[in-house]
């Protein structure tokens, strides 16, 4: 492991690390319910009550937000992001006794959140109903120039999250459509790369086969000739085939490291992997590239690690993380798909818990 090596693997994502520093600007406008807690006359333990509202709101909105970004990356589910906007409803409703229609602040915040971490349809609602209920508010409750400024606010944010998500989804969308069609280009590609190559060895071989046939009586020394020439056309056929091949599934160690130490600090995640792959032998690197490759996808989709490590060994492979662990979870078809691979080539997978039973650590040995 090279110094290089860890020094670019031990970059984390700015945006989930310092985050949560943007996010936090916007809470400034949490200064306008807090105001009219402390200026208007509250009993003490109405004013006590109403700062910690503000501050578990101002809280769960960071941490919320924080999680929705290890969620665009599969490190956290949507049932998190629903808890946190249910805490910032709880808070926005907790505080309207006490400062009335002050507490219409935290919608923005609400309608933002809410945009990003629900399905579209209910995001939408949400904004629909905060807009609503802020309309209302400035028209029936405390009809004066702030509250209805804070009315259009929300409905601006509503407008302008929204249309953010909808562009989203459809990037997402565009982005899944243009890989299913370099797929099945890429499909037909191999589907013609095949049949040109099977196509002309096939007919040669049976051509052949056909003439020997023949000449098994009539000239013996030709026939063994032409036998031996259909077992060289077979070998150059099959060699040919397994490139066509290798050109969709083939993986090679070296590439696959790079792309492991991209894809760890792209999740932010402190990646310690080896740059060079001299150290396995020849013979076993395909397959754990492929070990590799699905080792850190899992790493990335599901662990929660901050770090992960990679070392090699002439005979093998261990990918180590400090994440959750298994937590009794059955092995996916990709843990198995891998398994029967190794096992394919004489070696052994195993896949338990790290050190002191933290994380999750899987060995390969060939």
């Amino acid at each position: 492991m090279t110094d290089v090596c860890d020094e670019r693997a031990s970059v984390r994502n700015p945006w989930e690390r310092y985050g949560w520093v943007v996010r936090g600007v916007w809470l400034v406008f949490l200064v306008f319910p807090v105001i009219a807690l402390v200026t208007e006359p509250h009993p003490l333990w109405q004013v006590v009550l109403g700062l910690v509202l503000v501050v578990v709101f101002a809280v769960a909105y960071v941490r919320g937000s924080q999680d929705l970004e290890r969620m665009r990356r599969g490190r956290a589910t949507t049932g998190w992001a629903a808890a946190y906007l249910l805490v910032l409803l709880g808070c926005t409703v907790g505080t309207a006794p006490l400062i009335g229609a002050a507490s219409l602040g935290f919608l923005p915040f609400v309608v933002a959140f809410g945009m990003f971490a629900l399905p579209l349809l209910w995001a939408m609602a949400v904004g629909v109903a905060s807009t609503l209920a802020a309309g209302a508010a400035a028209m029936f409750s405390s009809p004066d120039e702030g509250t209805w400024s804070v009315a259009i606010i929300v409905f601006a944010v509503g407008v302008m999250t929204g249309g953010v998500r909808l562009v989203s989804d459809r990037g997402e969308d565009y982005e899944r459509m243009s890989r299913d069609l370099a797929i099945v280009e890429e499909r037909e590609r191999v589907a013609r790369d095949v049949h040109d190559v099977l196509g002309h060895s096939l007919t040669v071989v049976t051509v052949k086969a056909e003439l020997a046939e023949r000449l098994v009586d009539l000239d013996p020394d030709r026939a063994k000739a032409e036998l031996l020439e259909i077992q060289a056309l077979s070998r150059q056929a099959l060699a040919e085939i397994r490139a066509t091949v290798g050109g969709l599934r083939v993986a090679r160690l070296g590439d696959e490291l790079a792309s492991a130490g991209a894809a760890l600090a792209g999740a932010g995640i402190d990646g310690h992997v080896p740059e060079d792959p001299s150290a396995v032998d020849p013979r076993h690197r395909t397959v754990l590239a492929w070990v590799l490759r699905e080792a850190v996808t899992n790493v990335v989709r599901h662990s929660d690690a901050d770090t992960c490590w990679v070392e090699l060994a002439a005979d093998g492979m261990t990918v180590r993380d400090d994440g959750r662990g298994l937590g009794g979870r059955p092995e996916g078809n990709g843990i198995r798909g891998l398994r029967e691979r190794v096992e394919a080539a004489g070696g052994r997978l195993t896949i338990g818990s790290g050190p002191q039973g933290h994380g999750t650590e899987l060995e390969v040995t060939l």
